[in-house]
């Protein structure tokens, strides 16, 4: 029996990665599905793990060919997206897949697979917590945070075109959530 879709999309410090993968060692019925990038390897990263890593101009031809669900050039030349054979692969094995993408990509996978597909949107519990977050990560500058505050207080206003809202004020208890969320999606 082909496998289900299970989509998480968030703003940048939601907490989105922290919850799948917790979600992933929860429930062996889940496999995560490797985007594609045309950005080159950082550090340790493999192809085919990480990401499959495509020349700008391969992931244009494969653009034109029709073989994403869902694609974004988030800078000129650098390219994101998730093959529709990757998917494919996955739920005709009977697994189900789990994607990490962002809103717009989630709510056009979630139109091409319908009620296979379950959204998730992982919410912060307010703007100042997430400017709060992404501050004491220490990772990026003021003028970078304040870009990814800009960008998240777009991303939110799609929430109410997911199939489920988990607000991660407590990590523990989002992840409990999402977990029973996706686990009764799985079990119908």
């Amino acid at each position: 029996m082909p496998g289900k879709l299970i989509l998480f999309s968030a703003p940048s410090g939601s907490g989105k990665s922290t919850i799948i993968n917790y979600l992933l060692k929860q429930d062996s019925r889940l496999r995560f599905s490797v985007s594609a990038t045309s950005r080159l390897p950082r550090g340790e990263e493999r192809h085919g793990a990480e990401y499959y890593f495509l020349s700008p101009e391969e992931f244009r031809k494969r653009i034109e060919t029709g073989d994403f669900l869902e694609y974004e050039e988030v800078y000129p030349g650098t390219f994101y997206g998730t093959l529709k054979q990757e998917v494919e692969r996955i739920l005709e094995r009977g697994d189900n897949v789990v994607l990490d993408v962002d809103v717009a990509g989630g709510c056009r996978i979630k139109e091409y697979y319908g009620g296979r597909a379950l959204s998730i949107f992982i919410q912060p519990p307010s703007v100042d917590e997430l400017r709060k977050r992404l501050t004491g990560r220490g990772t990026d500058a003021p003028g970078v945070i304040e870009s990814r505050i800009a960008k998240a207080e777009y991303e939110m206003r799609f929430a109410r075109r997911f199939d489920a809202v988990v607000v991660n004020d407590d990590l523990a208890e989002a992840q409990k959530e999402a977990f029973q969320v996706v686990k009764a999606f799985l079990d119908q």
